[in-house]
């Protein structure tokens, strides 16, 4: 028998959920020949829902996918599934910032087309950091979706290492070197030169004052997508960093995913 095929499913198992009315399911599915984990949100009413992938940012630990964040989501009638991506959460092989793992993300849609109540013809991308990189290479690699957020989101790897001196570490660790003698590397891992095969409309969301993913990788995507000619919007949030209040989480949260239902 041959290896099993990307995104089908291993188990699923029942997680501790923060919403009465919401479901949720650790699941372990194939990815790459690996058995990658993630969680799905399902709202318990019966109906027929829309799908999302939301796609976590950070690496390993931290900025991990959290439930109640997942379960906001499903509270608004979508079916969602986060990978963690690999080597996260007993999940095998290594975690790889946007490099291999990214058909972690790819694989994250059919997972979701293997729920009964999902509306298949209707799945969404959500992201948000380093999430951003992992949709854009999502909504590349696939012509079965129908929009997608990326709110502070990473566009162009090498902006990061430069940006980010505290990730540095991490990132020569994890990519094999540095932009100036791996430049393959980081190049391979930036959407932005591949924007033009996106066939989805595409909404940004960045705080102007974002020191974690500036807000000038915001502005290289959108000159990217409008040189490509692509569909997209942008909501910048005028003296906001990378962290939004609560409150005005919650209202964003609402109002990008009537955004999406309406695409």
């Amino acid at each position: 028998m041959g290896e099993p095929s990307n995104g089908t499913i291993v188990c699923r198992r029942e997680y501790p959920s923060p919403n009465p009315s919401v479901q949720l399911e650790e699941i372990t599915y194939w990815s790459d020949g690996l058995r990658v984990k993630g969680l799905l949100a399902t709202p318990k009413a019966p109906g027929y829902y829309e799908g999302l992938l939301y796609l976590r940012g950070g690496i390993q630990h931290v900025g991990m996918v959290r439930p109640a964040r997942i379960a906001q989501f499903a509270s608004c009638g979508l079916i969602v599934f986060a990978p963690y991506y690999r080597g996260n959460r007993g999940g095998e092989g290594k975690d790889e910032f946007a490099g291999a793992d990214r058909n972690d993300a790819v694989a994250g849609v059919d997972v979701l087309k293997q729920q009964s109540s999902l509306n298949t013809e209707r799945i969404h991308l959500f992201s948000f950091s380093r999430g951003g990189i992992m949709a854009l290479w999502v909504a590349i690699l696939r012509d079965d979706l129908t929009s997608m957020v990326t709110w502070a989101g990473v566009s162009d790897v090498v902006f990061t290492y430069k940006e980010r001196k505290d990730m540095r570490r991490m990132m020569k660790r994890v990519i094999g070197g540095t932009p100036n003698n791996q430049p393959d590397a980081y190049r391979e891992r930036t959407a932005l030169f591949r924007v033009h095969n996106i066939t989805i409309p595409t909404l940004i969301i960045h705080g102007t004052l974002d020191m974690n993913v500036s807000f000038e990788q915001a502005l290289l995507l959108e000159n990217a997508l409008r040189d490509a000619d692509r569909s997209y919007e942008a909501w910048y949030l005028e003296g906001y960093n990378h962290y939004i209040p609560p409150e005005m989480n919650r209202q964003l949260v609402k109002d990008a995913v009537d955004w999406m239902k309406r695409q």
